[in-house]
């Protein structure tokens, strides 16, 4: 197995602050990254669970309730780490989620999630814990996976050694959960037992600098030896053998690269089924609305406005609830840690740190948390130059985009799809590590820290985490939907609705053209009309037209928002166009000439716009706060523009050079 070695840091003294727990007492899970600790929490807690940030800080959490013995419990899933040092801001928060400091009230104790495979590396952070003066439960987790190994770890002795009580299980299948749920009842009753701390690990000082450390390390590996027995089977030497292939310099990148374009592919073509759905719902909606209310502003502003804004977004919701299934089965199985394992050695040839591939590899769901990771690098120009490349990589809030032209162009070819979804997030990766090269041999000189991390074993990935994983993440864009963009839905439909057109030229744009020609003139005569026409020389090199304009500057907003304004500005005031999909009604546009509006150069001009540019006010706050200067987000916003626009106008001009239109 490929693996890095930890670093040894000495520990730092911390005060104990010590609270009872209340009526519902709560329980924090702490353990070594790849212990299984989060899928425990979800057996432990299934659909009660929810995202929040630590108070005073922008990490995340997860926090759940459970029913112990009829009792409610909170469980809180602390960051996965190997020691509490305090030397980054998740070991400082597992400190003080612990010890009850920083006003966090102390948790009735600690459940400690241990590797049944590797307890010599797991049992250094248990010897932090218990040190401390909270209860601690261990769950020994993946028992069954150390039996398949080879592997038998005597619980009794294990127990003995620790001085906490020890409960087998495996978080993968749910076997010993039962034990663990009347484990935890005693537990968090005050009825399970309290042996006192061994005398050899109170010999292990607690602030005892690099020499207490090595001491704790000894403690570890003589207590694995004396609590296990058996030596791994032929699965260690298989995981060998596949490390060799997907770690590998060359071979590693290559199955990365046909891996992440196979699951495009899949994500494309599976989609497009609930997407249809989903289609035809919003559709028969907006004409159940219409078939109940009389023509007038009310009317329009629930269909054009909030159904068919926030239904044109809400289409896209099947590819992003599968796309993090499917990179939750990734992660699972152990291959997501290989993933970073190889790219390290890329990104170290352009000048980024090792720890920058978590938060990049985070960025695919959002850029706002992904910046906010990049605490844990030290080196000041090395998280900056993290920082500004991190919104070049393809966020979910991006999806709905790719997804409309990608549908626009390959209705039907899940193949060229999927193939062109892949690409574009490949250019975002490409984008990012020559932007990042550049920036390291100019604004941001200086070496980059290689990565410190451990490859997990290969498991059997669990479809309950990936479900749950699905279910968190739609959530969290069908919140956005429901609020954001229903608020910019709800916007863009006043600002292409007024000021109205004279009833005068209403009339004669009527007997000109039909509702078609109305509908165009209103828009055209409202206020997102005439800024759209206002700007329109700007973008008109990279084949926009003054509506797809329109749905630029709105998406500055939020991303998403620009499939929300297109369905806006270009069915207002047309039942026929709204009644037939916001896909059927892109396609239909042409312009003056009779061509497309929508055909290949300007639908691929638009995609690398999307890909390349900041478009996201939000992560530009963020940006300020986290570099600590109004300057870097500037900078940041700037280049990314002029890149997206430089690298747009190359695709549009390119492609009509060669004949596509």
């Amino acid at each position: 197995m490929a693996e890095v070695p930890l670093p040894t840091i000495a520990p730092s003294c911390h005060p104990v602050a010590v609270a009872a727990a209340g009526d519902s007492p709560t329980v924090v899970l702490i353990g070594n990254p790849n212990t299984g600790k989060t899928s425990l929490f979800n057996r432990l807690t299934g659909l009660r669970a929810k995202t929040a940030n630590f108070a005073g800080t922008t990490l995340e959490r997860r926090v759940g309730t459970t029913l112990i013995g009829g009792r409610k419990v909170h469980l809180e899933d602390l960051p996965g780490l190997y020691a509490l040092h305090a030397a980054n801001a998740e070991e400082r928060i597992a400190q003080d989620s612990l010890l009850g400091a920083a006003g966090v009230p102390a948790p009735a104790g600690a459940l400690v999630v241990v590797d049944a495979t590797n307890l010599a590396r797991n049992l250094y952070l248990v010897s932090q814990v218990r040190q401390m003066d909270v209860p601690v439960l261990v769950a020994l987790n993946m028992t069954d996976l150390a039996g398949e190994e080879g592997l038998s770890v005597d619980v009794a002795a294990l127990a003995r050694e620790l001085g906490a009580p020890v409960v087998p299980v495996s978080a993968r299948t749910g076997q010993g959960l039962g034990a663990l749920r009347q484990a935890l009842g005693e537990f968090v009753d005050g009825r399970a037992p309290r042996p006192p701390l061994p005398e050899r690990l109170s010999a292990c000082g607690s602030c005892g600098g690099c020499a207490a450390s090595s001491e704790r390390f000894d403690w570890a590996e003589d207590v694995a030896a004396a609590a296990s027995s058996g030596a791994p089977r032929l699965s260690a030497q298989r995981t060998e053998r596949i490390d060799r292939v997907l770690t590998h310099p060359v071979a590693g990148l290559a199955v990365f690269a046909v891996l992440m374009a196979a699951l495009f592919v899949a994500l494309f073509a599976l989609a497009e089924y609930p997407m249809g759905a989903i289609e035809s719902g919003v559709a028969a909606l907006g004409g159940w609305v219409s078939g109940r209310l009389p023509e007038g502003e009310l009317q329009s502003f629930l269909v054009d406005g909030v159904i068919g804004g926030v239904g044109g977004v809400l289409v896209f919701l099947p590819q992003i609830a599968i796309l993090f299934f499917f990179l939750s089965l990734l992660d699972d199985s152990g291959y997501l840690a290989r993933a970073a394992f190889v790219m390290d050695r890329l990104m170290g040839k352009v000048g980024l740190p090792g720890k920058a591939f978590v938060p990049m590899l985070s960025a695919h769901a959002c850029a706002i948390p992904a910046l906010m990771s990049t605490r844990v690098i030290e080196d000041r120009r090395d998280r900056l130059a993290t920082m500004l490349v991190i919104p070049l990589l393809t966020c979910s809030a991006r999806l709905p985009v790719y997804a409309m032209i990608v549908a626009l162009l390959f209705a039907g070819r899940p193949l060229q799809g999927g193939l062109v979804f892949a690409g574009a997030y490949a250019l975002g990766v490409i984008a990012a590590l020559g932007v990042a090269w550049v920036l390291r041999r100019s604004l941001l000189k200086g070496e980059s820290r290689p990565l410190v991390i451990e490859l997990p074993t290969y498991k059997t990935p669990s479809l309950r985490n990936a479900l749950l994983a699905m279910r968190d993440r739609a959530g969290v864009f069908m919140r956005k939907a429901g609020t954001a963009i229903l608020l910019i839905s709800i916007g863009m439909w006043a600002l292409s609705t007024y000021p109205r057109l004279p009833e005068a030229r209403a009339a004669e744009a009527l007997a000109a053209g039909g509702e078609a020609h109305l509908a165009s003139a209103r828009l055209e005569h409202s206020a997102a009309g005439r800024i759209g026409r206002g700007i329109e020389p700007v973008f008109r090199p990279l084949g926009f037209d003054w509506r797809i304009d329109i749905g630029v500057l709105s998406s500055f907003a939020a991303r998403e928002t620009l499939v929300a304004t297109l369905a806006i500005v270009y069915g207002v005031g047309d039942d026929d166009v709204a009644s037939d999909g916001l896909r059927d009604a892109l396609g239909a546009q042409r312009r003056a000439d009779g061509t497309p509006v929508f055909g290949l150069a300007t639908s691929l001009s638009l995609l690398v716009f999307f890909v390349l540019a900041m478009q996201c006010l939000p992560t530009q706050a963020v940006m300020r706060r986290e570099s600590g200067s109004w300057r870097w987000a500037a900078f940041q916003f700037a280049y990314m523009t002029v890149l997206a626009y430089v690298a747009a106008l190359v695709t549009y001009q390119g492609l009509r050079l060669l004949g596509a239109g």
